[in-house]
């Protein structure tokens, strides 16, 4: 499959790298740790990242202007999103030829290339999983600014390498990373900053949750509440694991109420939730999804749903 994705690679002359909506360090990671992946292999080829700009991340990286026309006849790869309702950027399809590469479940199996490694750690550890192919097998280098996004997405979706999904060998991917030139502090400090600004809303969700007899939690964020603590929502990615270490607890959602929709975050020590996120336009992994959901009264019905099936899992 990795060379396979590589030789398309080489075909086109024009790639466009999407990634997920309200991105978090492993999609601008993967996305643009890609993009400066090609543009040092193949200089000849043109290389954009589409998506919306994000401010927390401004640290990481930026996003290309690309219009309509740039697709004609260009290949187009998207990490890290599930299903295509989450890709930033809807014009993904309008390409020659379309690109999956993710590590989370694949409800939605778009493209007409897929890899999919629900066993890695990030999307990030991926693409230096096709790198190092691409060096045994076309004698690709890494670039410094590659291996700091990659890094980062690692960083980002392991937790600084504490939840489980950090295997050993995204331990030995990430020591090959750190041999380049990059400032590795300047990633947590600027992830530090991101997380710093939750601090005072985490202390409200612990307060302010609830939770029934049988282990299922919830916690809603409206306009107003993130206001009081200066939040915008798309700055609440990181508040999903707080919840966790509670004792008895089976799953929890944490909903965020944004300008057009109410964000679910779903997560679970016990029960499988990404089907319970697909029901509401979402997906993920089987302990760790999102959703949307478009009134209060939409929220209580997958509260009910949760505490079912935390219930019948009891």
């Amino acid at each position: 499959m990795k060379r396979q994705i590589i030789d398309t690679i080489e075909r086109y002359s024009t790639i466009i790298i999407h990634r997920h909506v309200r991105p978090d360090p492993d999609a601008f990671g993967s996305q643009v740790g890609l993009k400066k992946l090609i543009e040092a292999n193949y200089p000849g080829k043109t290389v954009h990242a589409a998506g919306s700009d994000d401010g927390q991340l401004a640290f990481l990286a930026s996003q290309d202007a690309v219009t309509d026309d740039m697709y004609s006849g260009a290949l187009v790869i998207v990490t890290d999103t599930a299903n295509t309702d989450r890709i930033d950027g809807q014009d993904y399809g309008k390409g020659d030829f379309l690109v999956k590469i993710d590590h989370h479940p694949n409800v939605d199996p778009y493209g007409d290339v897929l890899w999919v490694d629900t066993d890695a750690s990030s999307c990030s550890e991926m693409i230096f999983g096709l790198y190092a192919e691409g060096r045994e097998y076309k004698g690709w280098t890494m670039p410094d600014e590659a291996a700091r996004l990659l890094f980062a997405g690692i960083v980002g979706d392991t937790g600084r390498f504490m939840y489980p999904s950090a295997t050993g060998t995204t331990f030995e991917v990430a020591s090959e990373l750190i041999k380049h030139d990059f400032d590795r502090q300047q990633i947590f400090a600027g992830m530090y900053e991101v997380e710093r600004s939750m601090l005072n809303l985490q202390g409200y969700v612990y307060q302010n949750f609830q939770m029934d007899e049988n282990g299922a939690a919830y916690i809603k964020l409206p306009t107003d509440i993130l206001q009081q603590f200066g939040v915008r929502p798309e700055e609440t990615s990181s508040l999903v694991s707080s919840l966790g270490d509670v004792k008895g607890i089976c799953a929890w959602l944490i909903f965020v109420e944004e300008p057009d929709q109410i964000r679910v975050r779903l997560r679970s020590k016990k029960v499988v939730i990404n089907e319970l996120a697909a029901d509401y336009g979402g997906g993920g992994h089987p302990l760790a999804a999102g959703a949307s959901v478009h009134s209060w009264d939409e929220a209580d019905e997958v509260i009910s749903r949760l505490k079912a099936m935390c219930a019948q899992h009891k």
